[in-house]
């Protein structure tokens, strides 16, 4: 039986994780808010290549990495907040060339960094929640502190390694 599909998340800062949540807890509906606030970078790695997976990201473990929040994204049924990070994109990208014949296609498709506050609503009400955000202030300063990797198994996602960066010099 082949081992179930895991997720690769970056990792927030203690200011930055909760922030993220409190939209997310705000916005998301309950029912389906059954994961904590996260920033996908991989979202079905193979599940076999678990021990591969966590040693190539030892090795790349290196500083924490700064961030800014960026644009809004309308979803069409939810939204987004864009994460901009250079140094994550080249993480993920030197990622993208030693994975690559592991990836599904929703993986080796282009990659724009962001974290899901709504989802799974209706169009209207993304447009309020839209508007709500681009009225009050979304912006944000922080640093991704390492990386999550997650088992993939229907429901809940459970925890299956991470590694956490140094602090930056």
């Amino acid at each position: 039986m082949p081992a179930d599909p895991l997720i690769l998340t970056a990792a927030f800062d203690a200011v930055s994780g909760p922030w993220f949540q409190a939209l997310r807890d705000r916005y998301f509906p309950a029912k389906l808010n059954i994961v904590p606030a996260h920033l996908t970078l991989f979202h079905a790695l193979p599940g076999v290549e678990h021990d591969a997976i966590l040693e190539r990201l030892d090795r790349e473990a290196g500083a924490v990495l700064p961030y800014r929040t960026g644009e809004l994204r309308f979803l069409g049924r939810g939204v987004a907040i864009e994460v901009v990070c250079p140094a994550l994109m080249a993480l993920r990208q030197g990622l993208v060339a030693a994975w690559g014949p592991w990836l599904t296609a929703q993986d080796r498709q282009g990659f724009r960094a962001h974290v899901t506050v709504q989802n799974k609503v209706k169009p209207e009400q993304a447009r309020v929640t839209l508007e709500a955000l681009a009225a009050g202030a979304v912006e944000q300063t922080g640093a991704l502190i390492g990386l999550d990797l997650w088992w993939y198994r229907g429901g809940p996602w459970e925890p299956a390694g991470s590694v956490r960066w140094r602090p930056a010099d």
